[in-house]
């Protein structure tokens, strides 16, 4: 039941997502001029950088669901056998992604701010912080999702399947902000 109503929830995440990206065209095909002196002011290698974290951090996410959904919780080797690892080494390490690629967004920020791209200075700057300023709200809630599941393993004697469904509920959110990721990054770094 829950893994039913994460997904209908996505689904109006996903409305929400395209009303940004529709607003992103509407105005981008008004000021074409804009845009091309604006977009010129990206990073795009740091911010592809940026993004390859992100992406991978979906495969760390998904590495811990497997090992819930095995009932493994923690590691059963050392620390360095990657292999024998838990839900809380995945689920810890998909989140210090996670806090890497939000700390990557501030730093891209800071930088269009001392160029003087601002929330305020012209559409593209609202535009532009808009959508990545809402995705990047969408990533620290599911930094604080990470947390609560991480919260959970600790507190709970006995590992269950619902901590599992969390993870799995917890992995949905994750991949969906990834997936929304990619095409904020193809369609503000890319597309020309």
């Amino acid at each position: 039941m829950v893994s039913v109503g994460t997904i209908i929830w996505l689904s109006s995440e996903l409305m929400f997502f395209a009303a940004l990206f529709a607003c992103y065209f509407t105005i981008r095909a008004q000021s074409p001029d804009l845009w091309a002196s604006q977009t010129e002011l990206l990073n795009i290698p740091f911010s592809t950088v940026n993004t390859t974290i992100l992406v991978l951090s979906s495969v760390t996410c998904q590495l811990g669901v497997f090992a819930a959904e095995r009932g493994q919780v923690g590691r059963s080797g050392n620390l360095f056998q990657v292999n024998k690892w838990g839900l809380r080494e995945w689920f810890i390490l998909t989140f210090i992604m996670g806090a890497i690629f939000i700390g990557g967004q501030a730093t891209e920020y800071a930088e269009l701010v001392h160029h003087g791209v601002t929330l305020s200075s012209n559409a593209y700057g609202s535009v532009f912080y808009l959508t990545t300023g809402f995705h990047g709200l969408h990533v620290t809630g599911g930094l604080i999702a990470f947390l609560f599941v991480l919260g959970r393993t600790y507190v709970a004697r006995k590992f269950t399947h619902e901590q599992a469904i969390s993870a799995v509920v917890v992995s949905y959110y994750w991949h969906f902000v990834d997936v929304v990721w990619i095409g904020l990054f193809a369609t503000i770094y890319l597309i020309k």
